[in-house]
């Protein structure tokens, strides 16, 4: 028994296919899921997406940004804010990125809320460097 596994973005489809396992990053923390899998919905936060194929047992993996996983009578869908496959991922572009959110923090008359949106965007661009590695 297979699952099938459909990864979606604003851009487009970025994977669909049956798999024997799925892994994403929830906000708090990874989750698994297999065949026969409790019907869930959960927020997902940033971090990589593994895919295992049901045929090949090939391992697909992809770079998340937020969205949604639903599980339903074994279909996953990926509902992603930004997401895409990390061997397309660039390196030096995401740590040009993590540089410059560096070198421009907050005013210190910024509100909580300012302040706790680039600590995110920081949060995410150093994951991007991670897993472009």
């Amino acid at each position: 028994m297979a699952l099938h596994c459909v990864i979606t973005s604003p851009e487009g489809l970025v994977f669909e296919g049956d798999a024997r396992f799925v892994v994403v990053p929830a906000v708090d923390g990874e989750m698994g899921i297999l065949p026969r899998h409790a019907p869930l919905i959960a927020a997902l936060g940033a971090g990589e997406i593994r895919v295992e194929t049901a045929d090949s047992s090939e391992k697909k993996r992809f770079f998340l940004d937020g969205g949604f996983v639903q599980v339903l009578q074994n279909d996953v869908t990926v509902l992603a804010t930004e997401a895409e496959a990390l061997e397309s991922l660039n390196r030096p572009a995401a740590e040009e990125r993590l540089s410059q959110l560096l070198g421009s923090p907050p005013p210190r008359n910024a509100t909580l809320e300012e302040r706790d949106g680039w600590q995110d965007k920081i949060r995410v661009a150093r994951r991007r460097v991670k897993l472009a590695s």
